[in-house]
């Protein structure tokens, strides 16, 4: 069997066409030739600032080159990449970059503000690099990217003294809307399996057997790999795994050139580059590209996509309705999963065959597990939680405490429980019901919030919504209904219980309604449930 390296395979790729692009950002496109010799420069360069065999690199980086250039260097160094949310504020970063031990930073500029004043909290980190930005300078404390790069060592490709090892790890950090951040750790043999090894099922194209085989597949005169763009950030799982696949098949993936997403934008770059693909997560993303389209019918020549793609958060049969419509030769992949369990389901939608909302065909190493560690049989109506085998993470990084509440031993197996709820259908597929951490009793009956906030969306003029529970002396709790309205109607609260009840049994209908201009959400398509929680709170005067 063959011990899966990252940095293996994508330097015997970028040897078969050093002259095909690989990473593209607006005008801005790094060949796989100068994606190779760049992440060599950098590997080079942390190295010689004298880091440990298991240092941790840090990207505090938007969107860019940058971004999957440092992934890539740590990985030709035999270190760890994790990746850090660009919005945390000062004690996060201290907590992150202290917990992941992290001994270099690269960051863009725009933050040296923010990390000047906690340097001297963070005395682990021997080197800081700074990506130049206009009007925020390299600072005197930081070495200059661009600088770095620039400084191709002789010999290559580059490899540290201590070599690279299929156990080598990834770390990527999840988790900070329901406490501080932990460290998912991933073996690079590991992940590099999970995510297909090199090939893509769609496609027909087999795993790969060797990193040569890689390169033997491409033609660099034939038919262009696959071109994908990423429209979430690099720094969640959903838009590094999905550059990491692009990538194991000689793609080349492209980000939009503005930091806020812009679905015009988006559309835009689809119809110049040709895309083969485009990553998203979930409504976020989709409500505004649909909103796009129909406010410009016509307008751009989508023929060339063939995948539309989102993990990590469901979105409405009717918005995927709407997208198929005038993305006519593509398919729609939601994908069901998380960073410490990938591959839980799937669904494929097509124009005209369109899946149901949370309906997933259970993966090939999928289960559901009743909390006493019974299989839920298909038709029971019994409810249970999801879980995954195979190719797992080790845990999470110094967290043997969580490490052993999500990885348990289940029928002599190492399964992955990261706390999604759901029952199986008569058929065999999934029926996702959400999380049990957000689940609210009512009258001693459980609600997911998912599950309502999904029949909301199916309101013709709801935009997007999320569903918490406010204490009630009577029931416990009572459903709060915060919805984001389109601006075309007034709604009001028995119209949304009516549609609701329509769809769903009586007692999960909101008995409360709080109207916002925005619900808020984070890059990553996710809900920071507390904080709108705190919200429809303070708006209905209640206490907590």
């Amino acid at each position: 069997m063959t011990a899966w390296m990252f940095a293996d395979v994508w330097e015997a790729i970028a040897a078969k066409q050093p002259d095909r692009p690989a990473l593209i950002q607006g005008e801005r496109v790094i060949t796989w030739g100068q994606f190779d010799a760049r992440s060599d420069a950098l590997a080079a360069h942390i190295v010689a600032a004298g880091i440990s065999p298991k240092a941790k690199i840090a990207a505090y980086l938007y969107n860019g080159p940058e971004y999957m250039e440092t992934y890539y260097a740590a990985f030709k160094a035999g270190v760890s990449p994790i990746n850090t949310n660009y919005r945390y504020g000062g004690e996060e970063l201290v907590y992150l970059f202290d917990n992941a031990d992290a001994e270099v930073v690269v960051f863009h500029a725009q933050f040296a503000d923010m990390l000047d004043s906690l340097r001297a909290r963070l005395p682990s980190v021997k080197r800081y690099i700074a990506v130049a930005e206009p009007g925020h300078p390299v600072p005197a404390w930081a070495d200059d990217y661009d600088a770095v790069v620039a400084k191709v060592p002789a010999a290559r490709p580059f490899k540290a003294p201590w070599g690279r090892s299929p156990d080598d790890l990834m770390l990527l950090y999840t988790g900070g809307t329901t406490g501080m951040p932990k460290g998912v750790m991933w073996r690079q043999d590991d992940l590099f399996n999970v995510i297909g090894a090199g090939g893509q099922a769609l496609q027909g194209v087999p795993p790969l057997t060797s990193a040569q085989e890689a390169a033997d597949r491409l033609d660099p005169k034939g038919p262009r790999p696959p071109l994908n763009i990423i429209c979430c950030p690099l720094m969640h799982g959903t838009g590094q795994f999905s550059a990491f696949i692009t990538f194991n098949l000689g793609g080349a993936v492209a980000v939009l050139p503005s930091r806020q997403f812009n679905a015009v934008e988006l559309w835009n770059e689809v119809e110049r580059l040709a895309a083969d693909g485009v990553v998203i997560v979930g409504l976020a993303f989709s409500t505004p590209m649909l909103e796009a389209l129909e406010a410009n019918p016509g307008r751009w020549n989508l023929s060339s996509v063939k995948s539309m793609s989102s993990s990590g958060s469901m979105w409405s049969q009717e918005n995927k309705r709407g997208l198929l419509r005038h993305v006519t030769n593509a398919m729609i992949m939601d994908s069901l999963g998380s960073s410490e369990a990938v591959g839980l389901g799937a669904s494929a939608s097509a124009p005209g065959a369109e899946v149901k909302t949370a309906d997933f065909m259970l993966g090939p190493n999928c289960a559901v597990f009743t909390e006493d560690g019974a299989r839920v049989q298909p038709g029971s109506n019994e409810r249970g939680m999801v879980a995954v085998s195979g190719f797992l993470p080790q845990g999470y990084y110094k967290d043997p405490e969580k490490s052993a509440k999500t990885f348990q031993t289940i029928e002599g197996q190492r399964w992955s429980v990261p706390g999604d709820w759901a029952m199986v259908n008569a058929d065999g597929t999934l029926k996702l019901l959400g999380r049990g951490s957000q689940c609210i009793n009512t009258g001693g009956e459980k609600v997911f919030p998912e599950e309502v906030e999904e029949a909301l969306k199916n309101h013709p003029h709801v935009r997007d919504a999320v569903v918490v529970g406010i204490p009630d002396v009577r029931f416990g709790e009572r459903i709060c209904a915060v919805v984001e309205p389109d601006g075309a109607v007034e709604l009001t609260l028995p119209d949304l219980s009516a549609h609701v009840r329509a769809q769903l049994a009586a007692y999960k209908a909101p008995r409360e309604l709080v109207i916002v201009d925005s619900i808020g959400r984070a890059p990553n398509g996710k809900v920071d449930y507390k904080a709108v929680k705190d919200r429809a709170l303070k708006t209905l005067g209640v206490s907590a």
